[in-house]
């Protein structure tokens, strides 16, 4: 896929579900529930009635695994939680083509509703040295689809929401987005190259 040179226009992602396959959440709470032994549906049972917390920077991950371990019966430590947590994580190969394809000229960011340690991780990743702004609920205060955490991504985009498309795999937050003045792209995976053809018709005015 050519995009085009030199745009006027912009793009920002979602991480999970655009820059991974599948959801997270569901990957490490499965990781979780095979390596201690328990049934998925307990761990998840406990662990989605906490990750706001995570989400909005509220707890750390340690906290965060102490509450889920004692709820769940789990005796997995944290220094075998993180590194399994953290290995959860599985890329979706084409949108990093997809970004690293992106000129110079094309400002590039980031809205995730993520979590502490998982933001730090991906900070470091060198793939991310692409993006121009990242913005991550856990160190907000907001997540998506709060006008506030689309809000928090214009400004740190430094050019006016409409100039950018916002590109995530769900539609409540495309809507929330466009309600913000984005140009919104729903995304999935198994329709990779129809978005990629999508986003440099966007690009290209």
């Amino acid at each position: 896929m050519t995009f085009p040179s030199a745009a006027p226009r912009h793009v920002a992602f979602d991480w999970g579900g655009v820059f991974t396959v599948g959801t997270f959440d569901g990957r490490s709470t499965q990781n979780v529930a095979e390596r201690s032994g328990v049934p998925v549906e307990r761990v998840r049972e406990s662990y989605f009635r906490h990750v706001r917390q995570l989400e909005v920077g509220a707890w750390t991950l340690p906290q965060f695994w102490t509450t889920v371990q004692k709820e769940a019966g789990l005796t997995l430590p944290y220094s075998e939680f993180e590194p399994l947590y953290l290995g959860s994580i599985h890329d979706n190969a084409p949108m990093y083509t997809t970004l690293a394809q992106l000129p110079a000229g094309v400002r590039v960011g980031l809205l995730s509703n993520n979590y502490p340690v998982v933001s730090d991780h991906l900070r470091r990743d060198p793939r991310f040295g692409r993006f121009d702004a990242l913005v991550f609920s856990n160190e907000l205060g907001h997540k998506k689809p709060a006008p506030e955490a689309f809000a928090a991504l214009e400004d740190a985009m430094g050019v006016p929401a409409a100039q950018v498309a916002f590109v995530d795999d769900v539609q409540e937050n495309i809507d929330a987005a466009q309600a913000a003045g984005f140009h919104g792209m729903l995304y999935h995976h198994d329709h990779h190259a129809e978005f990629e053809a999508a986003l440099a018709d966007w690009l290209q005015g």
